[in-house]
């Protein structure tokens, strides 16, 4: 992709509350590039005649919840650990190409928090794009993984597919480390958790890919419990680093990646 000052946007359910436009435009301005970008807040009916102009107007675009499947039948091919997981978070326009970097960035938010999975047990709640990448990132990893959903037929397709356990209690406890990538606890079932402080049971972490508010209720029972805690605020922006890499075709580095957060964080509190 040339360097220019890049047209770039993200189409989800709701994204009113994302900070996605302000942190690629950071990364990229400490890249040397420009770019706008526009969130999409949409519904299923407006998915088509949005996707199509995205690809046809724009540079490149990210996807969220919870468009990260829907978005394949426009695309003429997916690469790397989109394959995998079987979801795309980011799309290049002019080639038609999907890819997804929400893996890559939650095991750089994981290992940069100190939160160590290989060889743990761990539950993922949620098999949709984010819970399909974590679990495929921590599975490479060497964790444990298993998952939770409430439809039992979609639960046992998406395991079987993935290589990873079912799992029909989610309250059994048992876990090292419990992950929720339901999306329960934000917008209008912000106050709610996916589950109960029975499922913390025997666990040391709880990470929620949920970063408004900070503090869902998924992670206050978990703090209730003892267990250390983290949001997902980290991983939104390393996953817009590698997507911001691939939209340049420059080759990520982690190092530069943990510095750019730091800058972030720092440009965010001195306003």
């Amino acid at each position: 992709m040339n360097v220019k000052k890049l047209r770039l946007g993200l189409i989800g359910k709701d994204v009113s509350k994302s900070p996605s436009g302000r942190i690629h435009k950071f990364i990229l301005e400490q890249m040397g590039v420009a770019c706008d970008y526009e969130n999409f807040s949409i519904t299923y009916a407006e998915l088509d005649s949005v996707l199509r102009r995205l690809i046809g107007d724009f540079d490149a675009f990210n996807v969220t919840i919870p468009y990260k499947r829907d978005v394949f039948e426009y695309l003429d091919g997916i690469q790397g650990e989109a394959i995998a997981c079987g979801a795309v978070n980011t799309v290049i326009s002019p080639t038609k190409q999907g890819y997804n970097t929400d893996g890559a960035g939650f095991l750089l938010m994981l290992s940069t928090a100190g939160f160590s999975v290989k060889g743990k047990s761990v539950l993922v709640l949620g098999a949709g794009g984010s819970g399909r990448s974590s679990a495929v990132a921590l599975k490479n990893a060497g964790a444990r993984v298993s998952m939770y959903r409430r439809n039992r037929e979609e639960l046992k397709e998406v395991c079987e597919q993935l290589g990873v356990e079912a799992t029909i209690d989610p309250e059994a406890g048992g876990y090292d480390l419990l992950v929720n990538c339901t999306g329960v606890g934000m917008h209008d079932t912000e106050g709610r958790s996916p589950v109960t402080e029975k499922a913390f049971a025997g666990a040391s972490a709880a990470v929620d890919l949920i970063y408004v508010p900070k503090e869902s209720e998924f992670l206050r029972l978990a703090k209730e419990q003892g267990l250390k805690t983290l949001n997902g605020a980290s991983m939104l922006f390393y996953q817009g680093y590698f997507a911001d890499c691939l939209f340049l075709g420059r080759e990520p580095n982690e190092a530069e990646a943990k510095t750019l957060y730091e800058k972030y964080l720092q440009s965010t509190t001195e306003e």
